[in-house]
């Protein structure tokens, strides 16, 4: 007896997220490509993807099309620790892949004074050897100079640079998902971002380092845990800014 298409299409991912050759968090081939692939029409492709969403193996989310479904992980608020420590707390294997070593003229971007040259560090972070995030670091000269492109692949700015971070100011914001930063994470281009920019200073308060944080959308959350006295006084929104649009100018 022939199987009906929907449910063999529906088996055939199945069958490749179980054995995990489709990993957590991997975007899908669009609905027209499963098409091409399957032989099938859109409206039976997505038949076949409402089943395996009833079943909890995949999900689907504005921007990223349908992805294996996979837990988001909750980074705090309130406490500066680095995203290796964030993946091994949910139980997740983390490596870390150097990009870019270099030293370079302080761009402007980075938000703080950290002198006229910088090291710059981007790196890809996998996340059970899956893409999870893309992070560039700028780092003052004199505390870079005695750092290798091993250490900085094996260790933590926050741990190499010892005792000199005493605190950071962050912003958290939306963005599209640059060409760039779409490849090296595996997501269609223009596809929601969350992006941490972060200045970290020393006990003097003078910045020290700079980090740049592009997650994927639908793989990370942040979490803020708020006392009783921040909730009594809830109408001052001490944490909530709004952007200007430029495309009102």
């Amino acid at each position: 007896m022939t199987r009906i298409r929907y449910k063999q299409i529906a088996h055939d991912l199945r069958t490749l997220i179980q054995s995990g050759e489709l990993a957590a968090g991997q975007v899908l081939p669009s609905e027209a490509t499963l098409g091409e692939r399957h032989k099938a029409s859109r409206v039976t492709v997505r038949r076949a993807l409402e089943t395996l969403r009833t079943e909890g193996l995949v999900e689907s989310r504005q921007g990223f099309g349908w992805s294996v479904a996979a837990e988001t992980v909750a980074q705090p608020l309130d406490d500066l620790v680095t995203i290796e420590q964030q993946l091994k707390s949910t139980g997740r294997r983390s490596e870390r892949q150097i990009i870019d070593f270099r030293y370079v003229a302080a761009p402007q971007s980075v938000g703080c004074d950290l002198g006229p040259t910088v090291l710059e560090v981007r790196r890809l972070n996998l996340a059970d050897d899956r893409p999870f995030a893309r992070v560039t670091v700028w780092c003052r000269e004199d505390l870079a100079a005695p750092l290798s492109k091993d250490e900085v692949g094996r260790h933590s700015f926050l741990d190499l640079i010892g005792g000199q971070a005493a605190g950071a100011t962050q912003r958290i914001g939306a963005e599209p998902m640059s060409e760039t930063d779409a490849e090296l994470l595996g997501v269609p281009p223009g596809s929601p971002a969350l992006v941490v920019r972060r200045v970290t200073h020393n006990n003097e308060r003078d910045p020290i380092m700079a980090s740049e944080h592009v997650f994927p959308g639908h793989l990370t959350e942040f979490l803020a845990e708020l006392p009783s006295s921040v909730i009594s006084n809830a109408g001052s929104a001490a944490g909530l800014r709004l952007v200007a649009d430029d495309r009102e100018s």
